[in-house]
């Protein structure tokens, strides 16, 4: 059986006169083309009251974090500034509560772009709201290139599972203005840019979590390279599948 991956999804916050797509759930197409090239089953998970986040936890065996809108800052203990861009605070409590009780089930987790801020917040961590704050930052991080398309490299340390992935020195996409600022505790930052923006974070003693800065899922049709993060995804996710079968 191919390992199910829950996709959380976003919303569609935008006016219409269209009263079906008026706050519609719905994860983007890239994202389901990856999984089920890397031989997963994407399930959408609309957003619900985090207290029920207990009823999904048996249809997934790894969680897939997307990208969207920034992360509501009250949620790491910072107010609003002025560079803050849109949130939507009933995905975040959502996703984090979610992002909470994988680990604590033993889910595989991947987290793209905001989903790496959001594992990172929902583990004690702090971001920048803006990448203007960090003083040493000069990289175009929200690159005026088209999406799908690399911009700047980064540095992958040895010893991590993204260098087995893609070695030590990628090029990849970048369309964040956010960006890792204290690094949660359990995380451990194994990607840089050359301005040291955090580009990826894994967990400190297993490999439960992936989390990468950019958008593989744009890259992967015409880089085969970034196929391999949604295959690592799938393979964890199979060896959750495989544990969960053995218990029952």
């Amino acid at each position: 059986m191919k390992p199910r991956i829950a996709l959380p999804a976003d919303t569609f916050t935008e006016a219409t006169n269209i009263i079906n797509q008026r706050n519609a759930a719905y994860a983007p197409q890239p994202v389901i083309q990856a999984i089920t090239r890397a031989g997963g089953i994407p399930v959408i998970f609309p957003t619900i009251d985090p207290a029920d986040v207990p009823a999904y936890l048996d249809l997934f065996d790894g969680l897939l974090l997307l990208g969207g809108f920034d992360v509501d800052p009250t949620l790491y203990g910072e107010e609003p500034d002025m560079l803050l861009g849109e949130t939507y605070r009933k995905r975040d409590l959502f996703e984090i509560e979610l992002v909470k009780q994988s680990i604590a089930a033993g889910k595989a987790i991947l987290g793209i772009c905001r989903g790496q801020q959001v594992v990172n917040v929902a583990l004690g961590g702090t971001l920048y709201q803006d990448l203007s704050y960090d003083k040493d930052a000069y990289i175009q991080h929200s690159q005026r290139a088209a999406g799908n398309l690399p911009t700047h490299h980064i540095n992958v340390v040895s010893d991590s599972v993204l260098y087995d992935l893609l070695g030590a020195r990628p090029f990849v996409n970048s369309r964040h203005h956010e960006a890792v600022k204290d690094t949660a505790p359990g995380l451990r930052v194994i990607a840089t840019a050359d301005d040291n923006v955090i580009e990826a974070l894994q967990s400190e003693n297993n490999d439960q979590i992936l989390t990468v800065q950019w958008h593989p899922e744009n890259m992967q049709k015409h880089d085969p390279s970034m196929k391999s993060i949604f295959t690592d995804l799938i393979k964890r996710s199979a060896n959750v599948a495989a544990q969960q079968t053995l218990h029952d």
